[in-house]
């Protein structure tokens, strides 16, 4: 049975989600609907990039990724957004050309389809449904984009913000914080090996208030309210307190920088 996922920021307590659902199942009742996030923060495109890129390699070929943050065709400038089809490691991917796919992927897609639907007299007041929708099922049911799409060279790429190095040190930022209020950064595990080649190192952060001075392998290595710091699954350091939240009680918030700085021994 074919898989959909969905990936928005409409959250739980309207009818949003449920009209999405109803509109897949109506069109193809056997289908496996997967919700990966319906609390991406309002119109957080690299939120939801960041959390469909750690998942969306976990699932079968074949499978339709819909995701319905910022889909509009209008942006703040009234600049018309194309709405696309991206076949990416076979998994397609359906969303607005928001810059949003440059987020997802680390190498170029297989194939990109502007979609190309005919629209409703009203005009598409509920593109993730008027549309995306459409578009998955059509792909569910054995179709090809190219009957509903028109070949694109490429997406709009939206710059990612990378760790800053020298040779002592890496600065970064928050890019993440999970429901455990577990702090993701934009450091990456080969950074952090190719610039401190092993050598003694403290992270700071929260104006070096706090400090750490030790990678931690998993969560439970610490006691209970410990402060610490590991490479999670995403292969980003995470700064995390053991068994409590770190958001909270260290004041890490979003593009809030963290420091390591080497040194010699």
């Amino acid at each position: 049975m074919p898989i959909i996922t969905l990936t928005t920021d409409l959250g739980l307590k309207d009818h949003y989600v449920a009209s999405l659902k109803g509109s897949i199942y109506k069109e193809i009742p056997e289908v496996n609907i997967v919700d990966i996030s319906h609390e991406i923060e309002k119109f957080n495109i690299s939120q939801a990039a960041f959390v469909l890129k750690n998942c969306f390699a976990d699932f079968p070929s074949g499978t339709i990724h819909i995701i319905a943050v910022r889909p509009e065709r209008i942006d703040s400038v009234k600049v018309t957004i194309d709405h696309i089809i991206v076949e990416y490691k076979g998994q397609y991917f359906i969303g607005a050309d928001n810059g949003i796919f440059s987020l997802i992927f680390d190498q170029s897609p297989d194939q990109v389809f502007e979609i190309d639907l005919r629209e409703s007299p009203d005009g598409y007041l509920f593109p993730t449904k008027d549309i995306f929708v459409k578009a998955a099922c059509h792909l569910a049911r054995g179709g090809t984009p190219q009957v509903i799409g028109l070949p694109k060279d490429s997406f709009n790429e939206r710059k990612q913000f990378s760790a800053i190095e020298d040779p002592s040190s890496i600065r970064g930022m928050v890019i993440y914080i999970d429901s455990y209020g577990n702090v993701i950064t934009n450091i990456t595990k080969k950074q952090f090996i190719d610039v401190g080649k092993g050598r003694p190192f403290s992270i700071t952060f929260g104006k070096s208030r706090y400090q750490i001075d030790e990678i931690k392998s998993k969560y439970t290595d610490s006691v209970e309210g410990e402060l610490l710091a590991l490479f999670g699954s995403s292969g980003q350091l995470e700064i995390a307190i053991a068994g409590d939240n770190a958001e909270n009680l260290v004041g890490l918030h979003l593009t809030n920088y963290v420091t390591i700085s080497f040194y010699d021994r």
